[in-house]
């Protein structure tokens, strides 16, 4: 269903996808005061748990988090880059928000295409694979430090995600290119990610009785 210069670039993103997850993973562990095996560990977690889980769900066994060696050492490497350069990079949050916002989108859309190669136009399948993708990896990073998952108590989240799949999917049904439509996927949901960090947009909670 899709061609081989599109699939190396789904595989690249990827791969950019969780560089940016284990990012935050290793920024979460050190704010956290983690020692150096503590930030690795997150970082590695946070990196491959969706991708992981996406692909346990899918059928795709064993995950590519097994079977390429990038997907460690790419999350190793970002928790060592992160390890030495913390001191510098401290101060700013909005780092870890804006890497965090990243890797939602990637995730996202890349989870959903995985599931469009082996279900086609399967709305359950894409939506289910995109935001495990999207949310394991940052709901075991945050039980790990002790916090409520973003997913469940930030701005629009696994809300954004949603849109980001659910706007693939109908690009799809148009016929639109799957390349253009996973780009056009990762920017929504990027853009609307950081947009309602910004704005403060969230979902409506229960209210709390008086």
């Amino acid at each position: 269903m899709a061609d081989t210069p599109f699939l190396f670039l789904i595989y690249v993103f990827d791969l950019f996808g969780t560089m940016a997850f284990a990012v935050t993973g290793a920024f979460k562990a050190i704010e956290h005061k983690s020692d150096i095996v503590g930030i690795l560990i997150l970082s590695i977690i946070t990196g491959i748990a969706g991708g992981t889980i996406r692909d346990i769900v899918i059928g795709r066994f064993p995950p590519n988090s097994i079977i390429d060696p990038l997907y460690i050492v790419i999350s190793t490497a970002s928790g060592m880059v992160l390890f030495f350069l913390y001191p510098h990079l401290k101060k700013h949050w909005n780092l870890f928000l804006k890497f965090d916002a990243i890797g939602l989108g990637v995730f996202s859309i890349t989870g959903a295409t995985f599931a469009y190669q082996i279900f086609g136009l399967n709305f359950l399948a894409i939506a289910v694979a995109g935001i495990l993708t999207a949310a394991g990896g940052g709901i075991l990073r945050d039980v790990f430090v002790n916090e409520i998952p973003f997913v469940f108590v930030k701005e629009l989240y696994v809300a954004a995600s949603f849109v980001g799949i659910l706007s693939f999917y109908v690009i799809m049904l148009v016929q639109i290119p799957l390349y253009l439509a996973s780009i056009i996927g990762i920017l929504i949901t990027t853009v609307l990610r950081m947009v309602a960090m910004k704005y403060n947009w969230n979902l409506p909670r229960a209210h709390e009785k008086i």
